[in-house]
């Protein structure tokens, strides 16, 4: 008797850690339904692009994602989903050589409609209206990395005037707490995992149920109910708001055995008047305080920051302010985002716009400083010993992880250090 090839499938994620959970989950439902994974440099029957839309730059990479696999495997099938796919179903049905468009209901239905799908079809849409999604999903990364991404938390009641991110999740809602732990021990289970990034969309908000009624629970009793498993080294919370870390937390976290100094907290800008047009819900002196205290309780912790160049109205003397703001916050680097104009959002009525050379010259800027934050940072820990986590992958003979602090150290490759914490010298 013949046996029957397993078709093969390609994946390939834009955007935010939560996406990277949600590629892996979708991996194990198709290779529980009969697929085979390939690599997405390789020729496969089915090429899955998991999709952001929170830049322009992640709608253009998916375009020329869906060139670049008609020019190498024209007869295989194409699937996006993700923020884009939700955001604009049509005009990315409208790209030659897109077979199927799944919205954010469908996507964990991706095995169902695959089976009615061939080549040559017309392509498929399959999107909904997103104030009817209200179910809460849950997933996490394995065997992709050393640690693990797992999505606790979904869409965000906020409406920041330059955010397509509701648009395109939906409203928050989240898992309980119950379920969590069920997840994090199916992840001791496969004994790989040693370190567990918290991911979601506005993480701080966990709490909610998938019908949007808030629970009796909170990120920071999830926080504590997490740090009591045997059987994980390490938590790193992807990112938090600043309204959403609250002082206890932070307090918490300096005395916590598992969760690591390392805080992601969104600024975006350090203008008062910047902030209040982006419809964020703190002030920079609120931000202040809480960097302040991270510092004072873990002067080791590491301190990320997101921050946006180039908004509508922001003037010479707001960006001034917030590289002024950005300079004298004992943080440790910066991801800088140019505005990028997206569809539906309030930022578009604003004037007077930033001209885009201009937001390319502020965004450099910032990257510069983000560089001499990290060296600086770095180097105050310069013939400290801390604990690295080494990945399991490396390039060119060489090995990456990171300290306790995220830091990164890169040495000569030992089979011997994979996957294992050492005590490493800086």
């Amino acid at each position: 008797m013949i046996q029957e090839t397993k078709k093969t499938v390609a994946f390939h994620t834009l955007g935010c850690k939560l996406n990277y959970s949600e590629t892996s989950t979708l991996s194990r439902l198709l290779e529980n339904g009969g697929f085979e994974k390939r690599d997405f440099e390789e020729t496969a029957d089915v090429y899955v692009i998991n999709t952001c839309s929170v830049t322009e730059n992640a709608d253009k990479e998916c375009r020329h994602l869906v060139r670049r696999i008609q020019r190498q495997a024209p007869e295989s099938l194409v699937v996006i989903t993700g923020c884009y796919a939700q955001l604009k179903p049509a005009q990315i049905a409208e790209i030659p050589g897109v077979d199927l468009v799944l919205g954010a209901a469908e996507k964990f239905n991706i095995v169902e409609h695959l089976k009615e799908l061939s080549k040559g079809d017309p392509t498929r849409i399959c999107s909904c209206d997103i104030e009817e999604v209200s179910d809460f999903n849950s997933s996490y990364s394995l065997n992709d990395r050393t640690r693990s991404f797992l999505k606790v938390q979904d869409g965000c009641d906020y409406n920041c005037s330059f955010c397509t991110i509701p648009m395109a999740r939906g409203k928050s809602r989240s898992d309980s707490i119950a379920n969590t732990i069920r997840k994090v021990r199916e992840l001791t289970a496969a004994g790989e995992v040693k370190e567990i990034v918290l991911t979601g969309i506005n993480l701080g908000d966990f709490g909610k149920g998938p019908d949007g009624q808030a629970r009796e629970e909170d990120f920071f009793g999830l926080m504590k109910e997490l740090d009591m498993i045997e059987g994980i080294e390490r938590y790193r919370i992807s990112s938090i708001e600043p309204n959403l870390l609250t002082p206890e937390m932070i307090e918490w976290v300096a005395g916590s055995r598992r969760f690591m100094p390392h805080f992601h907290i969104p600024l975006q800008s350090g203008s008062n008047k910047i902030l209040g047009l982006m419809r964020r819900r703190y002030k920079r002196e609120l931000y202040a305080e809480r960097v302040q205290l991270i510092k004072e309780l873990m002067p080791h912790c590491a301190i990320g920051v997101d921050v946006i160049v180039g908004f509508p109205g922001e003037s010479e003397e707001d960006f001034k302010e917030t590289f002024d703001f950005l300079h004298s916050l004992e943080v440790s680097y910066l991801h800088v985002f140019t505005y990028s104009e997206r569809d539906h959002t309030r930022a578009l009525e604003l004037r007077p716009v930033v001209p885009i050379p201009l937001r390319q010259e502020r965004n450099k800027l910032l990257r510069n400083l983000s560089w001499q934050k990290m060296q600086y940072f770095t180097r105050q820990h310069e013939g400290q010993t801390r604990p690295v986590l080494f990945e399991k992958y490396g390039k060119n003979s060489m090995m990456e992880g990171y300290t306790d602090n995220y830091i990164k150290v890169t040495t000569p490759y030992r089979t011997e250090w994979v996957n294992q914490l050492v005590e490493w010298k800086l």
